[in-house]
């Protein structure tokens, strides 16, 4: 072979160990890709098994899993129990829409939508439902639903998880019913008591002496409170019963303020504690309901004043705001933001513990710092405070340092 015929020879062997070793790379990355793709598999196949297990494991809970158009796919042990229908009756054959009251699901908008619409709308939404079990009967359930999606992050369906609450919806009916009768019945011989009260210190005919005079007061005094006692319990009632009804109108908040201040002025100079009155001059006016509005500013004030050890300070701060679309709020105007009226309560008393303020909002919870130095209260205040600004559309909000004092916020839409 001549040195010109070599020289492709060598070319072209060249080119074929490329193209060899071209190959077995591509083998070896198929080789790897499969085993990566098998290793993948193999966990989502485990993780589907823990999802199953987990979901398998929950017996108090209906949990139940749609695909888009409400079609059942999930239907874990507790579904089975709380509808009486086993899995396989029910997946891929019942729509999750069967197993609710027709008439309740027409009120909300029909069908599907009306279940999943806040969810689709917030991204999760909890509320009570009436389930119909498979004997007809009906339950009350507490529903919580959110979207469902694929391994590729697509929309896939919705979950949703059901606890059965007919047994404690009914003892709660009973409750407020009980509170309702007992506080009516409570109501009307105390409004007589008040009233042969009046007439007594009042006759001119038969003046008292200052001993009989002081004791009728102290009846009165402790008349009055169990009457405020007995309407604070008839409007927790009306509030849990869904009978809480506002009379709105424009109101000027700083006037509400002001008279808060007035009425707990007494108290407070007897106590020892300053009251440190801000409002605007020209009046502050929001939409709401002025007694209701009145009721909640005094019950912060005064729960202000009776929280404060003599020689300390309640501030109240009443100043416009702005709510930012994120609902933060500050006093400067930023873009998409929407006014608002705040007041800040603010004492330095005696505080609350940091891991009892989530509870204090609830009804007749009181805190360990109020039961420790045995400051008066049956526990309604603030959760009928949070009632009337919730129903007002604004939030209530608190800060407070054990041994320091607190701050309570209340910011209303304008």
């Amino acid at each position: 072979m001549t040195t010109t015929e070599a020289a492709p020879a060598a070319s072209q062997e060249a080119e074929l160990d490329r193209l060899r070793a071209e190959n077995a790379a591509l083998v070896a990355q198929m080789h790897h890709r499969d085993a990566e793709l098998e290793v993948a598999t193999r966990m989502l196949r485990a993780r589907a098994q823990t999802m199953t297990s987990v979901i398998d494991a929950v017996t108090e809970q209906s949990i139940i899993g749609t695909d888009v158009d409400g079609v059942i796919r999930v239907w874990n042990p507790g579904a089975e129990r709380m509808l009486g229908l086993p899995r396989a009756d029910v997946v891929r054959r019942r729509s999750i829409t069967e197993f609710h009251l027709p008439e309740e699901l027409a009120e909300a908008g029909g069908g599907l939508a009306a279940l999943v619409r806040t969810a689709q709308e917030q991204g999760s939404d909890v509320r009570d439902w009436t389930y119909l079990t498979a004997g007809g009967e009906e339950l009350t359930v507490s529903v919580a639903v959110t979207p469902r999606t694929d391994d590729g992050g697509a929309h896939a369906g919705w979950n949703f998880v059901g606890t059965d609450m007919t047994e404690v919806r009914a003892t709660e009916r009973m409750k407020d019913q009980f509170v309702s009768l007992i506080s009516h019945e409570l109501r009307t011989p105390l409004s007589s008591i008040l009233g042969y009260l009046e007439l007594v210190l009042d006759d001119p005919d038969q003046p008292l002496t200052d001993d009989q005079r002081q004791y009728l007061a102290t009846v009165e005094r402790n008349a009055q409170r169990l009457l405020r006692l007995v309407g604070d319990l008839l409007f927790t009632a009306q509030v849990d019963a869904g009978r809480f009804d506002l009379q709105p109108e424009d109101v000027d908040l700083a006037a509400v303020v002001r008279a808060a201040e007035e009425t707990a002025r007494v108290t407070a100079t007897a106590a020892g504690v300053e009251v440190v009155l801000a409002v605007p001059g020209d009046g502050l006016v929001v939409h709401g309901d002025a007694v209701r509005l009145g009721q909640a500013c005094d019950n912060l004030v005064s729960n202000a004043v009776k929280f404060t050890p003599r020689g300390g300070r309640v501030t109240l701060t009443l100043a416009t705001a702005w709510r930012a679309p994120d609902g933060t709020v500050g006093g400067e105007e930023c873009p998409g933001a929407v006014p608002v009226a705040r007041l800040a309560v603010s004492d330095t008393g005696i505080g609350i513990p940091a891991g009892e303020q989530a509870q204090l909002f609830a009804r007749f919870f009181r805190a360990s710092t109020a039961r420790r130095h045995a400051v008066p209260g049956v526990g309604l205040g603030l959760a009928i405070t949070k009632a009337i600004t919730t129903a007002h559309g604004g939030t209530l909000e608190l800060t407070s340092t054990e041994g320091q004092g607190t701050t309570f916020t209340l910011t209303l839409p304008r």
